[in-house]
């Protein structure tokens, strides 16, 4: 059983930590089923364990969490949604590459709800949307913008973190930092693609898709 939490209003991100630790360690001891918790965070930076201290170029304008998931500097606020994940990998098959690859399936199925072709790349994490609209880079390729980070952890192949994308933020807040370490491309969100989008409307999606990448 996977329980879905979904939390109104901005969750402090020191209290979304200490949650997650907590349903980890029950799911542990066989006291709490799985979850997904949807939610939004007030605008922040986190730093992942291969954050380079140069990629935050802002750093007095929100405030840095260090959040010992995978991954490098990344943006949350409100407008975007915020999935953290947390199932039990012992049971689901114990690889962490397949695990990601799944996350990586689910948000390409709930974007594809609204007629987005979301897009992986070898080499950078999280998904892509071409950017045909936009002038091509110095090379000629196409401009590609992400719209959705994916960092996780592990802790007894129990997984936390999680997943987030961007329904309608405010993206300039993503210019404090080099957003997962990617200069040559930009940040977009389904809004800024010109779609009337609801938080609402992801959440529907992310919960239809979801059996799509985890059986």
């Amino acid at each position: 059983m996977v329980e879905w939490i979904t939390s109104s209003g901005l969750v402090p991100y020191d209290h979304a930590l200490r949650e997650m630790e907590a349903r980890v360690a029950a799911m542990a001891d066989g006291a709490a089923d799985e979850a997904i918790w949807l939610l939004e965070h007030p605008a922040l930076y986190t730093a992942g364990t291969s954050a380079r201290p140069e990629d935050l170029t802002d750093p007095g304008r929100f405030p840095v969490f260090t959040a010992g998931r995978g991954g490098q500097y990344t943006y949350h606020g409100p407008g975007q949604r915020v999935a953290y994940v947390m199932l039990d990998l012992n049971q689901r098959g114990r690889d962490v590459r397949a695990f990601v690859t799944r996350l990586e399936a689910w948000i390409i199925a709930a974007l594809a709800e609204f007629n987005v072709t979301g897009e992986v790349r070898e080499g950078r994490v999280g998904v892509w949307v071409t950017r045909p609209d936009k002038p091509p880079l110095p090379g000629g390729a196409p401009r590609e913008d992400k719209i959705a980070a994916i960092g996780v952890k592990l802790r007894k192949w129990i997984s936390f973190h999680g997943i987030s994308i961007n329904v309608e933020p405010d993206l300039s807040h993503f210019d404090g930092i080099v957003p997962c370490g990617i200069r040559d491309h930009g940040v977009t969100s389904l809004v800024d693609l010109g779609l009337p989008v609801t938080m609402d409307d992801l959440d529907a999606a992310l919960k239809a898709t979801f059996t799509k990448a985890f059986h």
